[in-house]
């Protein structure tokens, strides 16, 4: 006679490997990605008041849905008020990051907005900080 896991077992599991997903999405995994030429780019809309207004504008059209009204996150993805966005990833990283996505943890590339879009939207934000 074969033995059948618990239901208590199964349960376990799941929430181990979704615990297990959560942590490689905010664990910024992704950064290890970018190259040092990305990651050096520079945000030719930095410290532009014009650009943090259009960037407010293009997260609320496209980014909000996932990351909040006030980018603090939701259950499923992360605030971008963290330490990691606003300290650790350069704008070059953030840059990256929107034009090749991270389809594994449900970012999905926004390459179309185009780089003056993009780039406002980092704008924006940096400036939650």
């Amino acid at each position: 006679m074969t033995s059948r896991p618990a239901p208590f077992f199964i349960a376990a599991l799941l929430i181990l490997w979704c615990a297990m997903a959560a942590f490689a999405t905010s664990n910024g995994a992704w950064l290890t990605n970018v190259s040092q030429r990305e990651r050096e780019r520079v945000n030719p809309y930095r410290d532009q008041p014009d650009a943090v207004a259009a960037g407010r504008r293009i997260f609320l059209d496209h980014c909000a849905h996932c990351h909040g009204q006030d980018a603090e996150g939701t259950k499923k993805r992360p605030s971008l008020k963290s330490s990691r966005v606003q300290h650790e990833a350069t704008d070059g990283d953030l840059h990256w990051l929107l034009v090749n996505g991270n389809r594994s943890q449900g970012m999905p590339s926004w390459v179309k907005l185009g780089d003056p879009q993009i780039w406002q939207v980092i704008c924006y934000v940096k400036s939650l900080h």
